[in-house]
């Protein structure tokens, strides 16, 4: 009975239908690890729908594991980040199935200005996945050092994906 009841619900998940991306008023929400140079940390981003293909949203991360820099420890202002920005959700144009959406967008955060590329993969209507990495484009200090490198380097991110 446990199997049948097993093979019932893998099967049903098929029939699920998730969109990476649905247009205006959808909202998401993702949370996952940060990975970057001399830090690891968690990453969080919003974002919501504002037409077929464009959304605006927020990230968000502060850095857990950090390194040193001659016996000091970064503060917190050292460690968090925060950014708004601007997807162009391309799934549609590139004519991927509907469960999946790649992302380029722009970021304007306390740190720099940038650009980042995301995937998101959707397996449920609810829940999926996503990877994105993202790069300072124009760094606000041009003479960054020590604990300045902290969230104004190349960062690659991955984690679980919501629609919410």
């Amino acid at each position: 009975m446990k199997k049948i009841i097993t093979l019932l619900l893998l099967s049903s998940i098929s029939f699920v239908s998730a969109q990476a991306y649905k247009g205006k008023g959808d909202i998401k929400g993702q949370v996952g690890v940060d990975l970057q140079d001399h830090g690891t940390g968690i990453f969080f981003s919003g974002d919501y729908g504002v037409g077929e293909n464009m959304s605006f949203g927020f990230t968000t991360t502060y850095l857990l594991s950090t390194v040193e820099i001659l016996g000091e420890k970064p503060d917190f202002g050292d460690r968090f980040d925060l950014k708004a920005r601007f997807n162009a959700n391309l799934g549609n144009v590139f004519q991927l199935d509907k469960k999946m959406d790649i992302y380029p967008g722009l970021d304007l955060g306390l740190r720099n200005f940038g650009g980042h590329l995301g995937f998101r993969y959707f397996f449920t209507d609810g829940f999926g996945i996503f990877t994105e990495a993202g790069l300072p484009i124009a760094k606000y200090d041009s003479d960054v050092y020590g604990f300045d490198h902290y969230n104004n380097q190349f960062v690659f991110n991955i984690g679980a994906s919501f629609n919410l």
